[in-house]
């Protein structure tokens, strides 16, 4: 569709192909605590499987970053559980999901305090390995009180983390039952062997793609969905624009059922394959064009995470090609400046939703604001796990309703 059909429609000229788009635009999705409804149980099927790296995070939050060469004081410091497998199997399961773990540590006082927080918050830790030697893995996170930005100062465990590690009956062990398998793609060479484990068994695999990492472009293959960062897109596809590297990207990987951009304060966007409608039928979009539509059907009054969805369509991107799918917007809570922490893990804190919102067979108009509302809670508290919510907290008992 012409870019003038868009501007038409956003200014409401009755064409035909502009009054279909708004037509089918779906109003902002959000959900209502004093709406009648029941309490959804646990989903029945809630296993899920992670393998990625674990730490122990030493956070010190300060005024503002410091110069070099500058000596500064804390204003509040904290030692805790980190690393994003870790962070997003907490997530999950403070929401009620079995959580399995496959991760390395080492024998020391990092390692152990590790385990146990994990299982302090009923994360299963039975395939984490642990090794004499060596050392667990740490981060030095410096949160910065007046960008409300962190900077991570990583060491990773030794000795790392191999296929060998892993034997086949705890391989088979932890992929019994598991409804999904995650990926933070580290330890790539293991999570290779559990990827092509799970396709064989027909699990679905989520990957979070953070940013490029050797062995990331193998594990994608074996995506059913992806969580990406703002930058990793156009940095992977070479794409101009964030949503034509959506389409880009699920062209290149078929098994791909939907791809989310996270976006910070800005929201997320998520592009969704629909493969049970005839092409022929489908109205046709440039896919740039379209968002901006979707941008300005955006209630700018709510203060709640929220989503919008373009119709089923067929999805162009210039020079790339053409999907059929939605396009969906998912907004961030709008956070008083006063109550923002820290947002270490508030990615992390999303994933975790995402895996429990796929396990109860959340439709994308209700997973995105739901894990939206999850990380908000994340950016409330110093540290990737001390806001994370439980099942039980009152802003998530409208999605759980």
């Amino acid at each position: 569709m012409p870019l003038l059909a868009f501007v038409s429609s956003i200014t409401l000229v009755h064409s035909p192909s502009s009054f279909f788009l708004l037509s089918k635009l779906s109003r902002p999705r959000m959900s209502s605590s004093t709406s009648p409804s029941v309490s959804i149980p646990i989903p029945q099927n809630r296993v899920v499987l992670g393998l990625g790296t674990v730490s122990v995070d030493f956070l010190a939050a300060v005024t503002s970053y410091p110069n070099p060469d500058d000596k500064i004081r804390t204003t509040s410091l904290k030692v805790q559980g980190g690393g994003n497998v870790g962070n997003a199997l907490t997530s999950a399961a403070r929401l009620g999901l079995t959580a399995r773990i496959i991760s390395k540590v080492a024998n020391d006082s990092q390692g152990r305090s590790i385990l146990e927080e994990l299982e302090a918050d009923g994360v299963h830790t039975s395939f984490l390995v642990v090794s004499e030697g060596g050392i667990s893995p740490f981060t030095y996170v410096i949160v910065d009180n007046k960008t409300h930005t962190r900077t991570c100062i990583h060491t990773p465990g030794s000795p790392p983390m191999v296929p060998g590690d892993l034997s086949r009956s705890s391989l088979l062990s932890a992929l019994d039952g598991a409804t999904i398998v995650y990926f933070d793609a580290r330890l790539y060479e293991t999570a290779l062997v559990v990827a092509q484990e799970a396709a064989r068994q027909n699990i679905p695999v989520l990957v979070d793609a953070e940013r490029k990492r050797e062995g990331l472009d193998d594990l994608l293959t074996f995506a059913n969905y992806v969580v990406c960062s703002a930058k990793f897109p156009q940095e992977w596809t070479e794409a101009p624009s964030i949503p034509s590297a959506l389409v880009s990207m699920l062209l290149r990987l078929p098994k791909l059922r939907f791809v989310i951009v996270t976006l910070g304060e800005n929201g997320c966007i998520m592009l969704e394959r629909i493969t049970n409608e005839t092409p022929d039928q489908l109205e046709e979009f440039e896919v740039d064009s379209l968002l901006e539509v979707i941008k300005g059907r955006k209630d700018k009054n709510i203060n709640i995470p929220t989503s919008v969805s373009s119709p089923v369509a067929k999805l162009r991107a210039e020079g790339i090609g053409t999907v059929c799918g939605r396009l969906l917007l998912g907004t961030a809570e709008k956070i008083p400046e006063s109550e923002i922490l820290d947002t270490t893990g508030a990615g992390d804190a999303f994933i975790g939703a995402v895996l429990y919102a796929l396990c109860a067979n959340m439709p994308p108009e209700k997973l995105l604001p739901f894990s939206a509302q999850v990380a908000a809670g994340c950016c409330r508290a110093l540290g990737a796990r001390s806001g994370l919510p439980y099942r039980t907290d009152p802003c998530l008992a409208s999605f759980l309703q």
